[in-house]
C-alpha cells in the first residue's frame, strides 16, 4: 500500500528499500519551527516513519555524524534542522557540529528520493 503524497501527486511507497544506491527515503529540511513535522505528517508519514532529532545527536557528537547516515536512511521521511544559514559559532565544538551536520545533511540529500526544504511552513521541493 502506498502514500499519496499531495504536494507532488505521487505514491511514495510503504515499503522503503534501497537499489542501486538510490535510497527511496524524503529529507525535510528547514529551520527550527518551520513545520517539517507537520508537512511530513502531511504526507501520511506516522512518527514511527518519521527520523527527527539528528541535530541534537550531531551536536552531542559531531564526530559520530558520518556513522548516522546508514541508520537514517533506513527511515522513511527524515527530518534535519537547517543550521547554515546563520552566524558561524564562535564556540569551537559548536562550529564542529555545525560543519558535521552540513556533512550529514549534504549526504542525505544526496541519497534521498526527494529533498523538501521548508520556509515559513511553505515547502520548496529541491530534488
Amino acid at each position: 500500500m502506498g502514500l499519496q503524497s499531495a504536494a507532488a501527486g505521487r505514491i511514495i511507497p510503504r515499503v522503503f528499500y534501497e537499489k542501486r544506491g538510490c535510497i527511496c527515503m524524503i529529507l525535510i529540511i528547514g529551520g527550527v519551527g518551520a513545520g517539517k513535522r507537520e508537512y511530513a505528517r502531511s504526507l501520511g508519514f506516522t512518527d514511527a516513519d518519521i527520523a527527527s532529532g539528528v541535530w541534537d545527536a550531531v551536536r552531542e557528537n559531531p564526530q559520530a555524524a558520518p556513522g548516522l547516515t546508514e541508520t537514517l536512511c533506513l527511515k522513511a521521511a527524515v527530518i534535519c534542522e537547517e543550521v547554515g544559514s546563520g552566524v558561524v559559532p564562535m564556540d569551537l565544538r559548536e562550529r564542529e557540529a555545525r560543519d558535521a551536520m552540513g556533512c550529514l545533511t549534504a549526504e542525505l540529500a544526496r541519497r534521498a528520493r526527494r529533498v523538501v526544504r521548508l520556509v515559513a511552513g511553505i515547502p520548496v521541493e529541491l530534488k
